[in-house]
This record gives structure tokens, sequence and C-alpha cells, in this order.
């Protein structure tokens, strides 16, 4: 069973990708040379959004089979296997993929037509049954290593963010960069959805929902001025209004600091559900001049690992 051994926990799986459009076909796009760059780009943020971590799956390998662009996936970790399936589930990942191609494509909407087999199994007749789509991901161990074009589109997009970074007088690690690409920001109220993109010290970064890590780290470290950074979150959180953050500071006074700030936010993210992004969090964080949190959350800081 999963559990049972002390191997590390490695599965695969095939997301298979078509465009609705008729004017778009992604296995063309993919095998143009120009533009196989900008839809890998988009593959790859997409990806790191819908595990939480630029290092939660791998592509192995992209497949054109008109009309579909088929993406073979290796997961390390279960529990970044596990996030991404929500994030399938819920349809999280479809969103971002069509807002990373849109904006890597620099095109309209590409609207999308997903499904996801491990082996035999097509997983999106049994997503409501999560354990059963991670033992069926588990069960497919992967069958190559990863392709050669991969890696050299991978170095690739490393490389242009990092030279990128540089002209910005940026400094940026290699483990921060595919967090921080260069795209346009969608224009205010053009989605109802979270924006794809922010900008922090000139630096444009993917947007994403705030993790159980990003909670703790803020919770240990905000010390006193987490009342500040609730009243800047509470202007755009109901859950969070006047006496709320009063009365959280007097409900766990005895637990000190970290319990206060963690109660705090956890309000904030019950509350705003997928809406609860680090965009927001940093934005609060900037306007109570709290940069090096905020740097600490994106992963700015030189001591911070990788994983």
């Amino acid at each position: 069973k999963m559990a049972g051994s002390s191997a590390p926990w490695i599965g695969s799986a095939y997301l298979f990708l078509q465009s609705t459009c008729k004017t778009i076909v992604l296995p063309s796009l993919y095998e143009s040379s120009q533009k196989k760059p900008s839809v890998f780009k988009a593959l790859t943020l997409a990806l790191a959004d819908s595990t939480g971590s630029v290092s939660g799956v791998e592509i192995l390998k992209v497949h054109c089979s008109h009309p579909h662009l088929i993406v073979q996936l290796k997961f390390l970790k279960q529990e970044n296997c596990r996030q991404f399936l929500r994030s399938y589930r819920e349809g999280a990942l479809r969103l971002s993929l069509q807002n990373h191609l849109q904006l890597s494509l620099a095109t309209t909407v590409v609207p999308l037509a997903t499904e996801l087999k491990a082996g035999n199994e097509h997983l999106d007749e049994m997503l409501k049954d999560e354990d059963r789509c991670l033992e069926c991901i588990y069960r497919e161990k992967p069958d190559r290593l990863r392709d050669e074009e991969i890696t050299e589109l991978e170095e690739r997009l490393k490389s242009l963010i990092v030279h990128q970074s540089i002209n910005n007088n940026v400094a940026v690690k290699d483990c921060a960069s595919l967090h921080s690409p260069s795209l346009p920001l969608p224009s205010p109220g053009s989605s109802l959805s979270p924006q794809v993109t922010f900008v922090f010290q000139g630096q444009q970064f993917a947007n994403r929902t705030l993790t159980p890590d990003d909670h703790q780290k803020f919770a240990k470290l905000v010390s006193k001025k987490w009342k500040q950074v609730g009243r800047s979150l509470q202007k755009n959180c109901r859950a969070l209004r006047d006496p709320v953050i009063d009365n959280l500071a007097l409900e766990y006074d005895r637990e000190g600091l970290y319990e206060q700030a963690y109660q705090m936010l956890l309000r904030f993210i019950h509350s705003e559900g997928k809406k609860a992004t680090i965009a927001r969090l940093i934005a609060a964080l900037e306007e109570n001049s709290l940069i090096s949190l905020a740097e600490e959350l994106l992963g700015l800081h030189s001591n911070e690992d990788c994983s």
C-alpha cells in the first residue's frame, strides 16, 4: 500500500488537453519552434499553481497527438498530487492553464477540454474518490526519464526569467524564478477569478491560494503587527470586520502572538476560500511595511530551501 513503504512516493499520470476553439490547435502550436517555449511556459506555471510548488510535479514529456496535447506528469509527493487532483476537480487547473496560455501566447481566451488518465484508468470518472485516484497514479510508475527537450525548455525558461530579473536589478534564486514570469497583468475587473499575476518590488509573481506553509510562516514571523495586517485585509473581507480582530486578541491572549496571528489568517482563509490569495496577503504586508516577511513568503531569502 501507499503508506506501507519507506520508498519515496512517486506516481505518474497523463493530462490530455484540447482547445475547443477551432482556430487554436494546441499540438500545432507546440510543434512550432517559435510557439513551443510559450506553451511550455504556460504549462509549467499552471502546474506550479495547481500543486502549490514549482517542484510538486515534473513534466516528463509532451506528446502531440492531434487534436490533443498530452502531458506526461511525474508526481514526487503524495500531498502535491492530492493538491493537483483538487485543483483539477474544481476546475482551477483548467482556468489557470487558460489564463497562462492567453498571456504567454498573447492571444484571445483559449477554451480547454481536459482529461486525466493513469494507465487504463480514466480518473475524470472517479474524481470524487480522491484516495482511489491517488492509488491509480501511485501504481503507474513513470516509464521514462525526462525528455531531453523538456530539460532544455526548462533551462531556457529559467535563464529567460533570471535574465529579465537581472535587467530589473532584482536578485532572484533559481528555485523562486519560475514563480516570477514576465507576464502582462490582466486588466482590473476583467474576471471574477483572482488575478493571475501580481507585482512585488517591480517583479511579477504567479498568484495562488495561500498554503499551510504560508499560514505558519506568517503566524511565526508577523509578531505584534498581526492586528494591522488583519485591518488591511478586513477592507475586503467581512469575516475580519470589527470587532472580530479585537475579540481574537482577547480570546487567544494566553496562547500568545503566534496563535492570535494564526487564528486571524485562518478566519480570512476560511471565509475567502480560493480568493484567499498570496497577492492579497502580500499587499497587506506591504501596506504595513512588513517587506521582509513578504520576501520570506515569496521565497526571496537566500537562506530558504528550494523544497
